[in-house]
């Protein structure tokens, strides 16, 4: 997919954030215009081993990056795709609160689909698929934007979710800084006391958000009092890994709403379990086999049938990739695909039920 949809332009520069962060010269990075990120200087990929065999500090550098990133991707959704960020709960504006995204009229617009974005366990926060690819093979890989650009162009609505994004995060701005240059005793103590640098990062983000202290949570929550409060809309999901999972946890718990609003599911290399999650619920599990299509990673090409041992509950075809991470981008196309043949078999659907109502309308008046 071309990168029209991101001006390479100084204000909206990677480049910004870095200089931001005083962390000029750990990370002379900026995205081109292809969108992969790339040194200032040499043009090359970015190179983890900065500090030669110091696997501490370069996992620091890298963790910064990605804080970096995060911000970045934040400014994108709201400036590049226009999107709205929603702090939820919105009355807790003195606590700890997580925050989404979504379109102007994604509540009020009852003529256009609603998509819904929810993304993989992990480090990374609303509009990425996955913070590895973004930093190896580029935002067009790794962010969710051609995704939202694609769904706005449909006149889709779309809502962003946020899953990941549970604890306040302790270490900002040009903290990271003091985080990179902390002298060697400061770390090994606190190494002690936590085991891991990875340890610590877990330390630090110690304080948890309400309504967001989990994937499941937070999906739970903008169901209830935001997506379920649209009328006529007809919903769509597109789910990575992890996140099949926590829709599937939605179904269960929100059994006819979920059923009666959402028109079509895309899994993409999915973590769900449906023995486990829907047990033997006939009618949840026949809801899946008529809505839901999975993608997964193979060596086949792309949309080719690619059954699993453990899953045959719904149609499962290749991603057209065998890496998880690049799974979302590589069956993008397809995947919108689906939808608008999704959406055509509904309204088909519909049209059938309001001509039979119809016609026994007209039955009745005549008999009478």
């Amino acid at each position: 997919m071309e990168i029209e949809w991101l001006p390479v332009t100084q204000k909206l520069s990677f480049r910004k954030f870095i200089e931001q962060s005083d962390l000029l010269e750990e990370l002379k990075y900026d995205f081109n215009e292809k969108a992969e990120l790339r040194h200032t200087e040499t043009h090359g990929p970015f190179a983890f081993n900065y500090y030669k065999n110091v696997l501490e500090r370069n996992s620091k550098r890298y963790w910064a990056l990605g804080h970096l990133l995060e911000q970045y991707i934040y400014e994108l959704l709201e400036k590049v795709c226009k999107l709205q960020k929603v702090y939820i709960p919105p009355e807790a504006d003195k606590e700890p609160r997580s925050f989404f995204f979504m379109s102007e009229r994604a509540l009020s617009n009852h003529h256009s689909a609603l998509l819904v974005l929810l993304q993989d366990h992990g480090v990374f926060r609303a509009g990425q698929w996955s913070q590895q690819a973004i930093i190896h093979h580029g935002l067009q890989h790794g962010s969710q934007i051609p995704c939202i650009q694609m769904a706005l162009q449909a006149h889709y609505d779309v809502i962003v979710l946020n899953p990941n994004d549970n604890f306040v995060e302790q270490w900002t701005g040009k903290e990271w800084k003091g985080l990179l240059t902390q002298n060697v005793e400061f770390f090994s103590r606190k190494m002690v006391q936590t085991e891991s640098f990875f340890s610590l990062q877990e330390s630090l983000q110690c304080i948890p958000k309400r309504c967001s202290n989990t994937p499941e949570e937070h999906m739970a929550y903008i169901w209830d009092y935001f997506i379920s409060k649209t009328e006529g809309k007809d919903v769509a999901f597109i789910v990575h890994g992890y996140g099949g999972l926590v829709f599937m946890d939605l179904l269960v718990r929100k059994k006819w709403d979920v059923m009666s609003k959402v028109y079509a599911v895309a899994l993409i290399d999915s973590e769900h379990h449906v023995g486990h999650q829907l047990g033997s619920d006939v009618q949840l599990l026949e809801w899946i086999k008529q809505h839901c299509r999975e993608w997964v990673t193979s060596p086949k090409p792309l949309d080719k049938p690619a059954t699993t041992v453990l899953k045959k509950e719904f149609p499962i075809v290749s991603a057209g990739t065998e890496k998880h991470n690049l799974a979302p981008s590589s069956s993008l196309q397809s995947i919108f695909k689906y939808f608008r043949k999704a959406l055509k078999a509904k309204a088909a659907i519909n049209f059938s039920r309001v001509s039979i109502v119809t016609r026994s309308s007209t039955k009745r008046k005549q008999s009478a």
